[in-house]
């Protein structure tokens, strides 16, 4: 991280320098902090917050301000959200206390599976349908043991000004739905900046997040809960991807008119 703060330097003004390195600074220290209760609670094996408290943490270190559209759901839920920048994450777990769904690929990478695995993540594997009982049984522990699950069926990040098209093959784990979990589209919508935050193109993950890091005014993100999914349009995982998409695509044009 060093080292990037040091490139960084041909990009960013001295203040905008200092905010990366105190926000950096107080990121790790909460991250130590929340490590040992963490352990503590997994030895006592009860129900674990301290993932979600960071990543809440880690979205009011980063200046980003939440406003609430719709009602939050209430009870066990699975959240299918739009995907713009590694923003959406903290925000949704400050917003929601959620886990998250991954692909497999993040797995293959041992330090990011094992922070991944402490936040409860499922790893969907999209094209192997031989293990999707087990995956089913992943989703339904995580829900159990959080509350809610969110996964980004777009499969990766946009531009924040609309939809990619929908992976129905991310949603195999949640077909069927398992009694009493009510699928809600969520979506995440940055207004005017949108484009500005977004982390797209040849854009390395690090020079996003220092990006972020260095604004000086905050990141206002306004997260609308639409109305569950029901009836036929949680018949399956395709049925799924295209109501979720419908009702997401509606609350962009609701928010831009």
């Amino acid at each position: 991280m060093a080292a990037a703060v040091q490139a960084s330097r041909r990009r960013f003004g001295l203040f905008a320098i200092l905010r990366i390195i105190v926000r950096v600074f107080a990121m790790v220290v909460l991250l130590l902090a929340c490590l040992l209760p963490y352990y503590l609670f997994a030895l006592l094996r009860l129900r674990n917050p301290w993932p979600r408290t960071f990543l809440a943490g880690i979205c009011w270190i980063a200046g980003v301000q939440i406003r609430v559209s719709g009602e939050r759901p209430k009870g066990s839920a699975f959240l299918i959200a739009n995907h713009v920048s590694w923003i959406d994450i903290p925000a949704i777990a400050q917003g929601t206390g959620s886990a998250f769904v991954g692909h497999d690929g993040l797995a293959s990478v041992p330090l990011i599976k094992h922070l991944c695995a402490m936040n409860d993540t499922v790893f969907i594997a999209r094209h192997d349908r031989a293990s999707v009982h087990r995956q089913v049984e992943d989703v339904r522990r995580a829900i159990r043991d959080t509350g809610a699950l969110t996964i980004f069926p777009e499969g990766t990040t946009s531009d924040g000004t609309g939809l990619l098209p929908f992976k129905s093959s991310l949603l195999s784990a949640l077909e069927p739905v398992p009694e009493n979990v009510r699928v809600v589209p969520v979506l995440l919508d940055y207004g005017a900046e949108a484009a500005s935050l977004a982390w797209v193109g040849e854009e390395h993950g690090v020079d996003n997040f220092l990006r972020i890091l260095a604004r000086r005014r905050p990141v206002v993100v306004t997260m609308t809960f639409c109305q569950p999914l029901s009836g036929e349009q949680v018949r399956d995982r395709k049925t799924m991807a295209a109501a979720a998409r419908d009702a997401l695509s509606a609350s962009f044009r609701t928010a831009a008119a």
